[in-house]
């Protein structure tokens, strides 16, 4: 059964140079593997696969987000290291560029040099 199998993400790139800085560099995953094909990038205990393709299509959605418990050091943090958060006509998002859910979840997003939309969030304390 692939239930207890470690989880693999994928994610397309058009420059595998760039996406490996990136991915390393802002965001902090250690990178396992480089081939002419692509990167492999690993972060909390997932592998992250970024493939080279001619073309990426970006997805109108969140294609890959974290987890994190403290969003407001997390979108600080990040800033600091160059990435830009996203906002969103419609959505109520505060000065950290989160958006909370009806649940009481926040959410920021960003995007990575190819389009491909990432968000971190925070639970709100049991």
């Amino acid at each position: 059964m692939i239930s207890g199998a470690r989880l693999v993400a994928f994610l397309a790139c058009t420059d595998l140079d760039r996406s490996a800085v990136f991915y390393t560099g802002p965001l902090g995953l250690t990178l396992l593997e480089r081939s002419p094909f692509a990167v492999v990038l690993e972060g909390g205990g997932t592998v992250l696969r970024v493939t080279r393709v001619e073309t990426v299509t970006a997805a109108p959605y969140t294609v890959l987000g974290w987890d994190v418990d403290d969003l407001d050091t997390s979108v600080t943090e990040l800033r600091a290291r160059g990435v830009e958060f996203l906002r969103y006509a419609g959505m109520d998002q505060d000065r950290f560029d989160a958006w909370q859910t009806p649940s009481g979840t926040r959410v920021a997003w960003f995007a990575d040099p190819d389009g491909n939309t990432l968000s971190i969030q925070q639970h709100p304390a049991a």
